[in-house]
């Protein structure tokens, strides 16, 4: 009997371990200045260096960088004057975009674990895919789908919003997803241009205070971006 409650002692201890194993990432490519600040201290990033969960990533004026994340069969690009925070403590979390401009790139893999990127304004889950996101300094944030679909999962929707590729998506910490046609936006102008240049998206006045997820119909440009690399 004494054998049996030390076994299932012995699973209690090591559950959360196993859950909570941490993520290790790699910078593939780094251009100028990219800082990762781990426990208060600051080292310059460089092809080939290895960050670990709750991490800090900041990239200046002409930062640009490679992250992946092999575990998750994940990889980003984050671009110049961005904030990312590399997870801690929640399963499937890969990183947090604070501020700024990323792209993410994951390749299908097998099995249940969720793969999130977490924004101020909402988590974003996904399979296989492709997507950029940029955040502002007030929270709110531009998304577009180049392959798959995203899941935006937002506390001021009721439902998690789906956007699927050749669509877009505008949310915040007080505003709730709504979605939009690119209407001609592609990866490569994104790439160059960022949010900025999607003043061809459909974000008429209607859509703006309207229903998670609904079309609007006019032409406001998306919030202004950073310019890429």
């Amino acid at each position: 009997m004494k054998s049996i409650r030390l076994f299932f002692f012995a699973l209690v201890v090591a559950f959360p371990l196993i859950a909570q194993e941490p993520i290790v990432y790699r910078f593939d490519q780094v251009r100028s200045k990219v800082v990762v600040t781990t426990h208060g201290t600051d080292l310059r990033a460089v092809q080939g260096t290895i960050a670990h969960d709750e991490d800090r990533v900041r990239t200046g004026w002409f930062g640009h960088a490679m992250l992946a994340a092999p575990r998750y069969a994940a990889e980003f690009e984050i671009f110049s004057g961005s904030q990312v925070t590399l997870a801690g403590g929640t399963p499937g979390l890969i990183l947090s975009l604070d501020r700024g401009r990323l792209k993410a790139m994951f390749d299908k893999i097998t099995g249940n674990e969720p793969r999130m990127v977490r924004t101020p304004g909402a988590l974003l889950a996904v399979r296989g895919t492709r997507y950029g996101v940029e955040v502002g300094r007030n929270g709110d944030a531009d998304l577009v789908v180049f392959e798959g679909t995203v899941e935006v999962k937002s506390a001021l929707a009721k439902e998690p919003v789906f956007v699927h590729a050749g669509e877009g998506c505008h949310f915040g910490t007080s505003s709730a997803p709504m979605v939009m046609p690119m209407r001609g936006m592609n990866e490569g102008m994104w790439q160059q241009h960022g949010a900025g240049g999607m003043g061809g998206m459909d974000r008429g006045s209607p859509g703006m205070n309207g229903t998670p997820g609904q079309r609007g119909t006019g032409t406001t440009p998306m919030m202004g971006g950073h310019h890429g690399h």
